[in-house]
C-alpha cells in the first residue's frame, strides 16, 4: 500500500458556481491521525477514501442528483405553468385591451358624430341668422322711405294758408306715423344687435365643438392604429416611460363631462337661435303690419280731409255765386235809388221856386192860403222822400260794401281751399303712393 494519507475533501457546489453565487468555504479543521490499516501503513496517513466513504460519496451524489432532478422537474413544471399562465394572461390582457380600444373607438365615433351633427346644426342656424340679420337691415333701410314721406307730408302741410292751417286728424295721424316709425327703427336696431350677438355665440360654440371634434378625430385615428397593433407588428417599440405619462391625463368621467358640457352649450345656443328666429319673424311681421295699418289710417284721414275740403270749396263757390248775384242786384238797386233821388230834383226846385215867388207877395196878400199849405206839404213830402231815398241809398251802399267784403273773403277762402287741396291731394297723396310694399318692409 502507498504511504499516502487519505484526507477528506470539502463539498463543492458546481451549481452555485454556474449561477455566480459565491461559495462559502467551510473552515478547515485540524487533521486527526487516522488509524493505519495493516502493517504496511503503520506510521503513515493515507490520502485515499475508505470504501465506506466511497459508497457514502457516490450515494450522496446520487441522492443529490435525485434531489436536484426532482427540484429541476418541479421548477420546470412551475416554469411551464408560469409561462403558460403568463402567456394566457398576456393574451387575455391584450385581447381585453383590444376590446376596450374597440369600445373606445365606438364611443369616440359616437361622440364625434354627435359633435358633427351639432356643428352642422350651428352652421345652419348661423346661416339662417345671417339671412335674418340681412332682412332686418333691409327692413331698417326700408323704413327710411316712410319716414321721409311722413316728414315731407308734415312740411308740405305746414305751408297751408290761413284757417286751413289746422291741427286736424291728418296731422295727428302723421305724427303718430312718425313716432311709430321711430319706435320701429329702434326695435329693428335692437333686434339686429341681438341677432349679431347670437351669431357670435353660435360661432364660439361651433369653434369649441370643432376643436373637440378635431381632438376626437386624432384620438380616433391613434386608437384605431393602436387597435391594429399585434405581436407580429413590425413597427412596435419599447416605450418604458409611456405608462408614467398616462398618470397626468384626465379621467373618463371628466372626458365625458367635457364633451357633454360642449354639447349642452351648443344645444342651448341652438334653442336660443330658434327662439330668436321666431322672435325676429314675429317682429318683422308686427312692424310691417303696424306700419301698413298706420299708413292706411293716414291715407283714410287724407281722403276724408280731401272730401271735406272739396265739399267746403263747393259750398264756398256756391256762396260766392250768390254773393256775386247779390252784388249785381245791389248795384242795380243803388243805380235805381240814385235815379230816384235825381228825379226828385226837378219837383223840389219847382216847389221851392213856387214858395219863394209866393213869399214875395205884398202886404196882406202874403197869407197862408190853400196853395201855400199845399206847396208846403208838397215840399215836406219831397224832403221826406229824399231823406228816405238817401237813407236807403246809404244802406244799400253799406250792404254793397259788406257784399264786396264777403266776396273777397269767399274768394280768399276758396283760394286757400284750392291750395290746401293741391297740398293734400296732388302733393301728399301722390308722394304716399311711393310707400314701401309689405315685402319690402319685411326685408325681402
Amino acid at each position: 500500500m502507498s504511504s499516502e494519507v487519505f484526507v477528506s475533501r470539502p463539498h463543492y457546489d458546481s451549481r452555485a458556481v454556474a449561477l455566480g453565487v459565491p461559495v462559502k468555504v467551510p473552515p478547515v479543521e485540524p487533521e486527526v491521525p487516522q488509524a493505519s490499516v495493516g502493517s504496511a501503513t503503520a506510521g503513515y496517513r493515507s490520502a485515499k477514501y475508505t470504501p465506506a466513504e466511497w459508497f457514502s460519496s457516490y450515494r450522496t451524489l446520487l441522492q443529490q442528483a435525485g434531489a436536484d432532478g426532482h427540484e429541476a422537474r418541479s421548477i420546470q413544471r412551475e416554469s411551464k405553468t408560469l409561462y403558460q399562465d403568463a402567456e394566457a394572461a398576456t393574451m387575455r390582457s391584450q385581447a381585453e385591451g383590444t376590446r376596450l380600444l374597440g369600445e373606445r373607438l365606438q364611443d369616440t365615433h359616437s361622440w364625434r358624430s354627435e359633435l358633427q351633427r351639432h356643428v352642422e346644426q350651428l352652421l345652419a342656424d348661423t346661416e339662417s341668422l345671417l339671412a335674418l340679420k340681412t332682412r332686418l337691415e333691409r327692413a331698417l333701410d326700408a323704413t327710411e322711405t316712410p319716414c321721409a314721406i311722413a316728414g315731407d307730408n308734415l312740411n308740405s302741410r305746414a305751408r297751408r294758408r290761413g284757417p286751413d292751417l289746422v291741427l286736424d286728424s291728418v296731422e295727428e295721424e302723421l305724427l303718430k306715423e312718425v313716432d311709430l316709425i321711430r319706435s320701429v327703427q329702434a326695435l329693428l336696431k335692437k333686434t339686429a344687435a341681438q341677432v349679431a350677438t347670437q351669431i357670435k355665440m353660435n360661432r364660439e360654440a361651433k369653434q369649441t365643438l370643432e376643436s373637440d371634434w378635431s381632438d376626437k378625430y386624432q384620438a380616433y385615428n391613434l386608437d384605431d392604429h393602436c387597435g391594429r397593433y399585434s405581436n407580429m407588428s413590425p413597427d412596435t417599440q419599447h416605450h418604458p416611460s409611456s405608462a408614467t405619462m398616462q398618470d397626468q391625463v384626465c379621467s373618463r368621467t371628466l372626458w365625458t363631462k367635457f364633451t357633454q358640457d360642449n354639447l349642452s352649450r351648443a344645444l342651448q345656443e341652438e334653442q336660443a337661435t330658434n327662439s330668436l328666429r321666431m322672435l325676429v319673424e314675429r317682429v318683422l311681421l308686427d312692424v310691417t303690419e303696424d306700419l301698413r295699418v298706420q299708413c292706411s289710417s293716414v291715407d283714410r284721414a287724407f281722403d276724408q280731409r280731401c272730401v271735406e275740403l272739396t265739399e267746403a270749396k263747393t259750398q264756398l263757390e256756391m256762396a260766392l255765386a250768390k254773393v256775386l248775384e247779390q252784388i249785381g242786384a245791389q248795384e242795380r238797386m243803388i243805380m235805381a235809388l240814385q235815379r230816384a233821388i235825381h228825379n226828385k230834383e226837378a219837383p223840389l226846385r219847382v216847389a221851392q221856386s213856387r214858395l219863394y215867388l209866393r213869399s214875395l207877395r205884398p202886404n196882406m196878400e202874403l197869407c197862408r192860403d190853400e196853395p201855400q199849405l199845399s206847396l208846403e206839404g208838397e215840399l215836406r213830402q219831397i224832403d221826406a222822400t229824399l231823406a228816405s231815398l238817401h237813407r236807403q241809398l246809404s244802406e244799400a251802399r253799406g250792404s254793397m260794401s259788406r257784399l264786396e267784403e264777403s266776396r273777397m273773403a269767399l274768394e280768399k277762402d276758396i283760394n286757400c281751399k284750392t291750395h290746401s287741396l293741391f297740398i293734400e291731394r296732388d302733393m301728399c297723396l301722390t308722394r304716399r303712393k311711393r310707400y314701401p310694399t309689405i315685402s319690402t318692409l319685411s326685408g325681402y
